[in-house]
């Protein structure tokens, strides 16, 4: 049986015991050591790890066995393993973290099914020769998922489907509903936290970040720091208060980056604060719609639960309207208050509409307020009452476009039944005949043509203004 050593800067950690294949010999052995260190290989008499499966800035990850389980039960064996250049205070920041990962799986995973179990938590002293004290080294034992992290799967395949992210989002959100139900809130959703096992359940990783949300006098709810770029709200990168919509807003941006295929830098305008990702995929309204609440920057805008999102998934009532925040209920050890709004400038609550969306958009009021302004003329001729009329309707246009009434193929079907209804009746289009280009339905085609590139044009300049405004400031 091969072994590793879990002792940092060991140069040789492989270790091979040809005797430990005899399952009566792995029983009763009473300890292996590393030929090349020294470094005591059966953890408190019952783990076995054998093989590296990864390591990071806090520790590293083995894969091990426990013999004391009639089928040498795999699981993974998590050392605190902080590099050397800690202060004492980010060493004790780490060394709490690690331990709260224990105490979130001790409570969470032995409760929930898609949550990893908590075998072991322990600290192994071993003695050093050239300093004369013993070294301290810490481990946590948990259940083995077999299976691949979303960050695989999304290396391999590149882009999920529609039906692939919508149940992805409801599974995390059933078990961040348990989470937040339970006073945590996890603080680190990504992509290489969340598993999809060989049978197709859905695991939520790495409880390292957890923060417990407890209503104690004087308990301050802040983030210490620790967060994943690209995924982090700016509550909690700015090391504001974090909520259950820290936790859905992570979510969000991990659904977005599976639908589209893209890394977060290339969907995330820092400028302007908000997500651009529409670009790059077509979903449903209705998933785009949740997605887009789910990614707002302030946190009292968001959905305020799991369940909510879910509520909205399948389209039952959400608890509060996408564009009015109302009041959170009362703060439980199960529920968080409604947050400030964090000193975060907010450019509307509205989603953002990306560039290809903008230009279509204008091209079909410039379009449509062309054919508007050719009909009132012709009806009511130059007055105010026309003019009036005019910008009522241009501004019902502009309003349906923005809360997504009409998008997309919506545009060419209203803009063809419009320019069909002003070319056909002649006391709509007489206003047109100025131009004199022979037909009346080319007269007024061309002059909703030239309404659409007018507005195309001003649209495009107050873009270039609005993004040079924003680097300067």
């Amino acid at each position: 049986m091969q072994l590793h050593c879990t002792r940092p800067g060991c140069s040789r950690p492989t270790n091979v015991f040809p005797d430990l294949d005899d399952a009566a010999t792995l029983k009763t052995v009473q300890q292996k050591f590393c030929t090349n260190c020294g470094m005591p290989l059966i953890l408190v008499g019952r783990y076995l790890p054998v093989k590296l499966l990864g390591q990071g800035g806090f520790g590293a990850a083995f894969l091990g066995r426990d013999r004391y389980t009639p089928g040498l039960r795999s699981c993974v064996i998590k050392q605190f393993q902080p590099s050397g250049h800690l202060s004492t205070t980010q060493l004790k920041i780490a060394q709490d973290l690690f331990e709260r990962e224990a105490q979130a799986l001790e409570q969470l995973g032995r409760e929930h099914p898609q949550i990893p179990d908590l075998f072991a938590f322990f600290e192994l002293p071993v003695a050093n020769s050239s300093t004369k004290q013993d070294d301290k080294f810490f481990y946590l034992v948990q259940e083995f998922i077999d299976g691949q992290t979303l960050e695989d799967e999304f290396l391999q395949k590149e882009k999920f489907s529609e039906s692939e992210v919508i149940v992805v989002l409801q599974e995390c959100l059933k078990i961040l509903e348990f989470v937040h139900a339970n006073g945590s809130i996890h603080r680190d959703i990504k992509l290489s936290n969340i598993m999809r096992h060989q049978n197709g359940r859905i695991y939520l990783l790495d409880f390292g970040a957890v923060k417990y949300a407890t209503k104690a006098a004087g308990n301050s709810n802040s983030s210490t720091g620790i967060y994943s770029i690209g995924y982090a709200p700016p509550e909690q990168v700015s090391g504001g208060e974090i909520y259950p919509s820290t936790d859905l807003y992570a979510l969000a941006a991990t659904c977005v980056m599976l639908l589209t295929g893209k890394p977060h830098n290339e969907l995330f305008d820092a400028y302007s604060n908000t997500w651009r990702w529409q670009n790059f995929a077509t979903p449903s309204r209705s998933l785009a719609d949740v997605l887009d609440r789910m990614l707002l920057a302030n946190p009292s805008q968001r959905f305020q639960s799991a369940q909510d999102v879910l509520d909205a998934l399948t389209s039952k009532p959400p608890a509060m309207s996408p564009l009015i925040a109302t009041p959170s209920p009362p703060a439980t050890p199960f529920s968080s208050p409604a947050p400030p709004s964090p000193p975060v400038p907010q450019k509307s609550t509205l989603p953002a509409l990306s560039m290809v969306s903008l230009l279509s958009g204008a091209a079909f009021t410039g379009f449509e307020a062309g054919l508007i302004a050719i009909a009132l003329v012709s009806l009511l001729g130059t007055t105010w009452i026309s003019g009036s009329f005019w910008l009522i309707l241009l501004g019902i246009l502009v309003l349906a476009q923005r809360l997504r009434v009409i998008e997309k193929v919506d545009l060419v079907i209203l803009g063809a039944v419009t320019f069909g209804i002003v070319g056909f009746f002649g006391q709509l289009h007489r206003a047109s005949t100025f131009v004199a280009l022979g037909n009346s339905f080319l007269n007024v085609l061309f002059l909703a043509i030239v309404g659409g590139l007018v507005v195309v044009v001003v649209a495009i300049f107050f873009q270039l203004i609005y993004k040079l405004v924003s680097r300067i400031l």
